[in-house]
């Protein structure tokens, strides 16, 4: 099924051709079936398109994320709201991802947190990715090109070519979630992780780095046999610009005055 909607997309001209590359040596593409889904605008080659949602429809009961006891970002929250307010997330799972604070939140079909983790990120501040990221090689990707795009994207399961399981975001920049990458030492990406700074956590090519029992026991069980959908929070524009969202309690107010 993945397969024929991924085909009758890119003959609708709506992605481009994927990358073969990633932007971790250890975690590039396999040989599974699934590969993300993002729909591209024509001006804009780092963040999908996205048609702004409008606002909740007139007598319809505002919904919101239950984040239980999670500490949240204002931005964090207003995003995850306006998911299960709007169905946005077509009923399956979803994750928003803080790049301001280095945070993850994974939430099943309904909007209840499954749970939340510091996360490594994109070195460079920024919501674009390089046209041609990519297919470019580790060694030629420069310090300011190691960005982790904001947006929506279709991600689903698939292995790397050493056959690890990963989270693939967005296929075409080769950005996935994956367990923490340990290869290089001198970066103490672990250490990194249990930091408290987020500043601290900005160290990837712009892949998703989370702590290996978080991977295990709460990203990969809530995409187990099922795609869904990666919120990316941007930190250079405002989320209400990336996704067209709207703020809940907002909407809820002006509906109690009609």
């Amino acid at each position: 099924m993945i397969r024929k909607i991924f085909l009758g997309l890119l003959a609708a001209g709506l992605i481009g051709t994927q990358a073969h590359a990633s932007h971790d040596a250890a975690h590039g593409p396999g040989t599974g079936s699934g590969s993300a889904l993002s729909v591209r605008s024509a001006e804009d080659h780092a963040v999908p398109a996205v048609a702004p949602t409008p606002t909740a429809a007139v007598g319809k009961s505002s919904r919101r994320a239950h984040f239980a006891q999670a500490k949240a970002s204002r931005e964090a929250r207003h995003v995850a709201h306006w998911v299960v307010d709007s169905g946005d997330n077509r009923n399956k799972p979803f994750v928003i991802v803080d790049k301001r604070e280095a945070q993850v939140f994974v939430f099943d079909a309904q909007g209840k947190l499954r749970g939340a983790s510091s996360a490594l990120l994109g070195l460079a501040i920024g919501d674009h990715s390089v046209p041609g990221i990519g297919t470019k090689k580790m060694s030629t990707i420069r310090p300011e090109e190691r960005t982790t795009p904001a947006g929506r994207f279709v991600a689903n399961l698939d292995k790397n070519m050493k056959g690890d399981e990963m989270l693939w975001v967005d296929y075409d920049t080769a950005i996935s979630m994956h367990r923490v990458a340990t290869g290089n030492a001198r970066e103490r990406r672990v250490e990194r992780l249990a930091s408290p700074s987020p500043a601290e956590r900005r160290i990837s090519y712009g892949c998703i780095n989370l702590p290996v029992k978080f991977y295990d026991k709460v990203l990969s069980p809530a995409f187990t046999g099922t795609d869904g959908i990666v919120y990316v929070l941007p930190e250079t524009r405002s989320a209400r610009e990336v996704f067209g969202s709207y703020d809940v309690e907002e909407a809820a107010s002006l509906q109690a005055e009609r």
